[in-house]
């Protein structure tokens, strides 16, 4: 064989050959290649000259394989369906390397938890994946992920369709938060006294019920509602005000306003929480399964509340 005919080999004609090879004709393989047949006839043409071997001898009214394509065909045949494989099949997720953007739902009170430790380590992990951070609460976060505005999201939720899956990340229970020096609530309170106080609550409904009158079917004297728990502290301190939160917030409320104090919930509750949850679809997203795993790593180093 010609050596320098072989280097210059155009290997798209190997892929003419195989397909004349499974449709039997020219004619078909032509079809099957969107390919007009005196193309496919060139590419043969031009496969016998590299090869320097014919690839097709006269049979009848038609062509059939010489024996030499023939082999050729058994043998191209595994490669060619590989390297098929090979060019579908996704590219090997390197988080060094990445530039994903990846869209995160967030509860209002996780970011402060959640965003400043995660940065930390995709910036040291994966310094070129991206986050868009949106805001998400129970009423929105299936939608959210149901169309894709969100790949994964960390909040409150019970049920979720089966195309949703989840984890936990954080579990806790609701806490009182108070001034003392305006409010005296005490460490236990009781039902009366709680009821007692005047209270600052958080509705996504935008009115004066929050979960609590869900829940527990009881009605506080709500002095003022807000959207989202972000400015629940600097609301309490300094106010006869109670707030009615999960621990974990409170915790961090507490740690940036020490003077604040936190009591028992004094309705019994089951032990609720923050999940992560993802499409279905996304599952075996690597990068975004990697974003997952750096999350709920962060959840398990999150401090329980004293």
């Amino acid at each position: 064989m010609n050596v320098v005919r072989a280097r210059n080999l155009d290997l798209n004609l190997l892929r003419v050959l195989v397909a004349v090879a499974d449709a039997g004709s020219v004619t078909k393989a032509a079809a099957r290649l969107y390919l007009t047949q005196s193309a496919v006839s060139a590419a043969l043409s031009r496969l016998s000259e590299s090869l320097e071997t014919p690839m097709l001898v006269r049979h009848g009214r038609g062509a059939i394989l010489t024996s030499r394509a023939a082999r050729l065909v058994t043998e191209v045949r595994p490669l060619l369906e590989a390297m098929l494989q090979a060019s579908l099949a996704p590219a090997r997720f390197d988080p060094r390397k990445s530039e994903r953007i990846i869209r995160v739902g967030l509860a209002d009170y996780a970011d402060e938890w959640l965003l400043p430790p995660l940065l930390r380590r995709l910036g040291r992990d994966a310094p070129n994946m991206r986050l868009v951070c949106t805001p998400v609460q129970f009423r929105t976060v299936v939608e959210a992920l149901a169309t894709r505005r969100v790949d994964l999201a960390a909040t409150v939720i019970d049920k979720l369709p089966q195309a949703i899956l989840r984890t936990p990340l954080i579990r806790g229970h609701f806490v009182c938060l108070f001034d003392p020096r305006h409010v005296n609530l005490g460490a236990r309170p009781g039902k009366r006294a709680y009821l007692a106080q005047e209270h600052v609550i958080v509705s996504f409904n935008g009115d004066l019920r929050g979960t609590v009158e869900d829940r527990f079917g009881v009605e506080r004297r709500v002095r003022c509602s807000v959207a989202s728990f972000s400015a629940i502290g600097a609301i309490v301190d300094g106010s006869p005000l109670v707030a009615t939160l999960p621990d974990v917030f409170a915790a961090h409320v507490l740690r940036q306003r020490p003077h604040l104090r936190s009591a028992r919930f004094p309705f019994a509750h089951p032990a609720g929480g923050m999940d992560l949850l993802w499409p279905a679809a996304l599952d075996e997203d690597e990068a975004c399964a990697f974003v997952r795993a750096a999350i709920i790593d962060i959840a398990r180093q999150v401090p329980a509340p004293s």
